[in-house]
């Protein structure tokens, strides 16, 4: 009985939050059309369309649009997610702005149109994405080149663990296994040389880009390179997750499982509001939204592909985030752009410190509505 309780509050709850979501969302996004937000200035979204169509986040505001039509049928989220969908377009005109994170940017706009609506743009827009990521793949070293510059021919990084869910999903449309295999093999590669014995994850992986041989780690947007990242730990966390839920490979739930263990266990210790860095030091006390919103969004994929005695863990582990995160950092003004507060962009960067950032907003919306079985797979 105390659980059909607790699930009715938590039923109660959601619904309330994604209420002030909508309302606000529906303001946010006359006040932004045509436009590709990314970062609140002065209390406003800029425009990455015109100062960076390249940029990786330019998908996620796209995404919470897309999310939001799905939930709610209102035709001005679907309008302007397509408006920046044209938008992007420019990306491949321009081409050499492209890298790995082309999954981020797709999957969120053209992919998620795509299956939402059938529209045929769409499909080979999210194609030609696939296209372009899978040849990133290096064959002697079995990874996806996450960056473009000369000097990081050989390096991977562990948010590429989110866009190979664009290659399974060009298999799965062409049913040319191609774009799975290398998905897969990439998976595997950071799970041997990203996935520490303790769980925890590297940010950066460097290999040689002619043999392929692993040359370790390097310092990212964690502490330095033997930290725990919090987004890093919550891209593998719900990457290993959705790359389970495309291929049902064992080993990637295993690891999906393990790395959320690392995170409930150091995130409970903060009251489930998530440090910037995991094993940074203590007094610091910088914070990531982002990466506990990331995580529990992944938390409830692995909920929901494991059996009732383990479910319960990963659920109520997110639900905890998502609640903290709520109480203590969104903000409803809707004079202003922007639910999420407290996103950092990396441990050391100062600039994009305890701000609003857009993918803040989508992995809350994505999780509440999660949370009331009204989301759509976008991943």
């Amino acid at each position: 009985m105390s659980t059909n309780n607790e699930n009715t509050t938590t039923q109660q709850w959601a619904t309330t939050i994604l209420k002030r979501i909508d309302e606000k969302m529906r303001v946010v996004n006359r006040r932004n059309e045509n436009q590709i937000p990314y970062l609140v200035r002065d209390g406003h979204y800029n425009n990455m369309a015109t100062e960076n169509v390249s940029w990786w986040t330019n998908g996620f505001f796209a995404g919470s649009l897309w999310q939001l039509y799905h939930a709610t049928a209102e035709t001005a989220y679907k309008d302007n997610a397509r408006k920046i969908e044209v938008l992007l377009d420019q990306t491949f005109a321009d081409y050499y702005g492209l890298q790995h994170d082309v999954g981020f940017m797709f999957l969120h706009s053209a992919v998620a149109d795509y299956r939402l609506t059938g529209d045929e743009t769409a499909r080979k827009r999210g194609l030609h994405a696939a296209d372009i990521l899978a040849g990133r793949f290096n064959v002697n070293g079995n990874f996806i080149r996450s960056w473009n510059q000369p000097e990081r021919a050989g390096w991977t990084i562990v948010d590429s663990l989110m866009n190979i869910s664009l290659l399974f999903w060009a298999t799965s449309e062409t049913n040319d296994p191609r774009y799975q295999e290398i998905g897969m093999r990439h998976a595997d590669r950071l799970l041997e040389c990203l996935v520490r014995s303790d769980d925890s994850v590297g940010h950066v992986a460097t290999f040689d880009p002619q043999t392929g041989e692993f040359l370790g780690l390097r310092g990212g947007q964690g502490y330095d390179a033997q930290s725990a990242w919090s987004r890093g730990q919550a891209w593998a966390l719900y990457g290993y997750a959705l790359s389970y839920h495309h291929t049902k490979a064992q080993r990637y739930l295993d690891a999906a499982k393990r790395i959320a263990h690392y995170y409930i266990a150091n995130v409970s210790q903060e009251d489930y509001l998530s440090l910037v860095d995991f094993r940074a030091p203590y007094e610091t006390k910088k914070y990531d939204s982002s990466a506990g919103l990331c995580a529990a969004c992944g938390m409830l994929e692995i909920a929901d592909q494991v059996g009732e005695y383990e479910a319960g863990l990963y659920r109520h582990a997110a639900e905890k985030i998502l609640r903290a995160t709520v109480d203590h950092w969104c903000y409803w003004d809707l004079n202003q752009d922007g639910i999420v507060g407290m996103v950092s962009h990396s441990y050391h960067q100062a600039a994009e410190t305890h701000v609003k950032i857009v993918y803040g907003d989508y992995f809350l919306i994505e999780g509440i509505l999660r949370l009331l079985n009204k989301s759509f797979l976008i991943w």
